[in-house]
């Protein structure tokens, strides 16, 4: 009898899941927003509005603070463009107003020492104030911490109001990290919030960074997210 050889075909192979990036948007409605002593300042000259006492109201504070949410929300409310500082070497800056005489800078510190920028932002400042209009600057100092070298336009930046926002306390980060993972649909346990907040920098930027990473590993590894999940991704001091 002759033999033969049986032919198979060998398991699959498990892989690790690569997530997708969908492109995952925060919530950033006003009812989103969360009030704390750290930011409450910034939010009642943003509810001022219109009746600010100057053209510029700048809004600084680190990455992460809150700045671009309190902006939108103020976007929303004044239907304001949003600039960049690349956007102020347009050359019809009239155009960076309309249709609504309002506008929000982002990244305003960066027009310092830039003699182009820093005259293109001392034009769109009196346009506004002509027109009756309104600039929301974001950074990440007050104005005068620039090292500006157009003396009218220092001049005005540090007349304008500027408010900071301040670290997040714990109770604030807290909430932040609960509705951090309230966006992307996940529910974490209390344990796991506290854990994150002893053991991890403390900051928005950060909480922003450790959500998406354990949120990105969790998809990959299809594994709830618990404290000893946090543990494997960030290490025992919660290390990125």
């Amino acid at each position: 009898m002759m033999g033969c050889t049986l032919m198979t075909t060998p398991p699959p192979r498990q892989t690790r899941q690569i997530p997708l990036d969908l492109g995952h948007r925060s919530a950033m409605g006003e009812a989103d927003f969360l009030v704390a002593p750290g930011n409450q300042d910034a939010v009642a000259w943003l509810d001022a509005w219109p009746e600010w006492p100057a053209p510029v109201l700048v809004l600084f504070g680190p990455q992460g603070s809150g700045k671009s949410h309190l902006a939108q929300i103020w976007r929303a409310r004044a239907r304001a463009n949003l600039l960049d500082v690349d956007d102020l070497r347009a050359e019809d800056l009239p155009d960076l107003l309309h249709p609504t005489r309002t506008a929000v800078l982002d990244g305003a510190q960066r027009v310092a020492g830039d003699p182009v920028l820093e005259r293109a932002l001392f034009h769109l400042y009196n346009l506004a104030k002509e027109s009756g209009g309104h600039l929301l600057l974001l950074a990440d100092n007050a104005p005068v911490n620039w090292v500006l070298r157009l003396p009218d336009l220092r001049s005005r930046l540090l007349a304008a109001p500027a408010v900071g926002m301040a670290a997040p306390d714990d109770s604030l980060l807290m909430a932040v990290l609960v509705k951090l993972f309230a966006d992307r649909q996940v529910r974490v346990g209390e344990d796991v919030i506290e854990w994150l907040l002893t053991r991890t920098e403390r900051s928005f930027a950060n909480a922003r960074r450790v959500v998406d990473r354990l949120d990105r590993e969790a998809l990959a590894e299809k594994k709830p997210i618990t404290v000893r999940f946090c543990r494997q991704v960030l290490g025992d001091r919660g290390d990125m």
